[in-house]
């Protein structure tokens, strides 16, 4: 048997201490895979690389042979701690004053993918190995870094096996405060977009004699930003175009440059694709006029899991805990929901995410336990909605 126990704060402990900066694991699966082995899960250690990235550490594990699979999703990995000088405590050591437990991960999302652990073997105690399904976890160290050898490469060797996913919740952070507030169901695509504006070099005093590149590149970019994108669908808000840096590396105060250059970064809702986001960007470019040239970069497309059995489920677990019902959301940044939403339904919930990425990351303790309460709760409604 394990030597640890299925509790989710002891179980984020053993996690946090792993210091699994992206790409490196530290032994974080190996806690998963020590815990999950005695359930009688089968683990499978997987390791991606391609020259594209860097190596990446993953797991699939699967308790079950036959019946609907119930895939926990997430990740390891964290992002940099910072200066550890601005840490009240060691972000790798982890450590509980006030009713918080602190350390980096402790938010996004190592406690919940212990939650999901604590859960998963509570279950199993209560219910045995015959209840009618399967249950997996899929946990990658890549989902804080490129994203290219983590998830995607996994549920691509999934499908390669022929292995299906039914349904499948992604622990990230999703409550703005309180942990009965949000369930996403889905996630806005992001664009990334590099404009650049070419011009003729020459002093500011005879402007006759060149040509300013940043006149027509804020013409341009006013034309990208005088009219909203969309107003909004039925569950997503407005599409959302922001500049986010104008750049034309000039030192002097008398030279008109030769070039000038922004980026972009676009939140397309679900009444877009990627491509009719350019094809919308590219008609208001050529028509504002001027020379241009423009790529882009695409981390998602939007996504929705219209509401139904999934997120019946995870709504009626969240208010089964702490009583009240929680928004069905599409807000927020993009998660790796965007690569397994084409395999199953899929529905993103976590804790408060205050502290993500912050300095002194934490989370409150109840809020670990009442997770792992909730996850509980969603297995067994899950699988009694499957009979």
């Amino acid at each position: 048997m394990s030597s640890l126990e299925p509790d989710p704060v002891a179980l984020s402990e053993a996690l946090i201490a792993r210091p699994s900066v992206t790409p490196e694991d530290a032994g974080a699966l190996d806690v998963l895979i020590e815990f999950l082995t005695p359930l009688g899960f089968e683990c499978h250690d997987l390791t991606f690389d391609d020259p594209a990235g860097e190596p990446t550490r993953n797991l699939y594990a699967v308790l079950g042979d036959s019946g609907p699979n119930f895939c926990w999703a997430g990740h390891t990995d964290v992002v940099p701690p910072g200066d550890l000088g601005d840490w009240t405590s060691d972000p790798f050591v982890p450590t509980q004053r006030d009713g918080r437990l602190y350390g980096r991960g402790a938010c996004d999302m190592k406690c919940a993918v212990a939650g999901m652990m604590a859960a998963s073997a509570k279950f199993v105690a209560e219910s045995g190995t015959d209840f009618g399904g399967r249950i997996s976890f899929l946990i990658t160290g890549d989902e804080e870094g490129d994203a290219t050898n983590g998830t995607k490469k996994v549920l691509e060797w999934l499908t390669e096996r022929g292995e299906k996913l039914d349904a499948c919740v992604v622990g990230e952070p999703t409550n703005p405060a309180h942990l009965s507030d949000m369930v996403k169901i889905g996630r806005r695509g992001s664009m990334n977009v590099w404009l650049t504006v070419d011009g003729v070099q020459g002093h500011s005093a005879y402007p006759h004699l060149a040509d300013n590149p940043i006149h027509r590149l804020l013409g341009l970019l006013t034309s990208l930003t005088d009219v909203p994108l969309d107003e909004g669908s039925d569950h997503f808000q407005p599409s959302t175009l922001q500049v986010t840096t104008v750049d034309v590396a000039n030192k002097a105060t008398n030279v008109i440059p030769a070039r000038a250059e922004a980026r972009i970064n676009i939140r397309f809702n679900d009444l877009h694709s990627s491509d009719s986001v350019e094809a919308l960007l590219r008609g208001r470019l050529d028509q504002a006029g001027g020379g241009y040239e423009m790529r882009t970069r695409v981390s998602g497309e939007s996504f929705l899991t219209p509401p139904g059995h999934l997120s019946q489920v995870a709504s009626d677990a969240v208010k089964a805990v702490t009583g009240k019902a929680p928004e069905l959301s599409t807000t927020g940044g993009t998660s790796d929901a965007r690569f397994i939403k084409d395999y199953c339904p899929v529905v993103e919930f976590g804790l408060t995410n205050e502290t993500a990425h912050k300095i002194d990351e934490n989370s409150r303790i109840d809020d670990i336990r009442a997770l792992g309460d909730i996850y509980l709760h969603m297995l067994n409604g899950f699988f009694e909605r499957a009979k």
